[in-house]
């Protein structure tokens, strides 16, 4: 293997990406004291639809899709979670607003026990019924979240902390849908181009019809244009390590993104540090990391999720 090559490993991929979501994270924290979630959504959207846009036309990929209907739940779902999330982001530490969306394994986790609850079996239960480990992982989960929370949160900031926690259900949402459509054959390409697009339109809704615009400036502007290049380059290079790596390993390694921006939010916005707040970052990471393998038992596409 060359040095590039191992530079461009998948595990150093997923590094890499995510590092840059958590600078994406500093760049909306910091946004977020000039422009609202919706304008941010609007612009991290509109610099996405252009570099797709160049990326489906250089690969000769169409727009026309069999399944229109499987994009427009998917888009809306994750249109709805990124709009969530970067408003939790502006009233919260950075590293508690990455940890409640991180939650997304746990929540994906909750929804196949619930299933097997009400449908049956779980499929990959090692007894033929749920599975105990699978159960514990969500409990794990949910009491790092209450951790995260208590010990982080004033009175003022727990609508956002709701609305974080939300951002991470609807993030799961959106992981499935995009496994639905990968067992569709759709290309990921053209998945992130219509997430990109749902973006603009409910960025600009947003804009126009809740938060307001804002002037502009040249801070603004480049942090603006900062959270759309870091946000697409940090996808494409997760995409590239789920396409070529171990799906488990790989998974494990995007929740070092919650470390860098623990890292970034002491650094750069004196975010509190509290033992309990530590502790449940740790249950988070550690039950987002087992539902994710205990998940992996079963039968799933070669395809890559998509940043919601």
């Amino acid at each position: 293997m060359t040095p590039q090559q191992r530079l461009m490993s998948p595990p150093l991929l997923m590094i890499y990406a995510a590092f840059l979501f958590s600078l994406m994270g500093v760049c909306v924290k910091l946004a977020s004291a000039q422009y609202g979630a919706g304008e941010i959504v609007l612009y991290r959207s509109l610099v996405g639809l252009v570099l797709m846009g160049a990326v489906l036309h250089w690969r000769g990929i169409a727009l026309g899709t069999r399944v229109p209907a499987m994009h427009f739940w998917r888009s809306l779902s994750g249109t709805a979670a990124l709009c969530l999330w970067f408003y939790a982001i502006g009233g919260l530490p950075l590293a508690t607003a990455m940890t409640l969306n991180y939650m997304s394994s746990v929540w994906i986790a909750l929804f196949l026990v619930g299933g097997a609850v009400l449908l049956g079996p779980a499929r990959g239960s090692t007894d033929g019924g749920i599975d105990g480990r699978l159960v514990a992982a969500v409990l794990a989960g949910f009491a790092g979240v209450a951790l995260v929370l208590r010990p982080t949160l004033e009175q003022d900031q727990l609508w956002h902390g709701l609305m974080g926690l939300l951002s991470g259900l609807l993030s799961a949402t959106a992981y499935l849908q995009v496994t639905a459509l990968g067992r569709v054959g759709e290309p990921g390409e053209r998945i992130v181009f219509y997430f990109s697009a749902a973006g603009v339109v409910a960025g600009a809704a947003l804009t126009v019809f809740a938060d307001g615009s804002s002037p502009h400036d040249w801070h603004g502007a480049a942090l603006l244009l900062s959270i759309g290049m870091l946000a697409t380059t940090a996808q494409w290079m997760m995409t590239r390590a789920y396409a070529s790596g171990a799906t488990l390993g790989i998974a494990a390694l995007q929740y070092l993104g919650i470390v860098f921006g623990f890292v970034f939010g002491v650094w750069l916005f004196d975010d509190p540090v509290t033992t309990m707040s530590l502790a449940g970052m740790a249950l988070i990471i550690g039950a987002g990391v087992a539902a994710t393998q205990l998940r992996g038992r079963t039968p799933a596409p070669a395809t890559a999720p998509t940043e919601t």
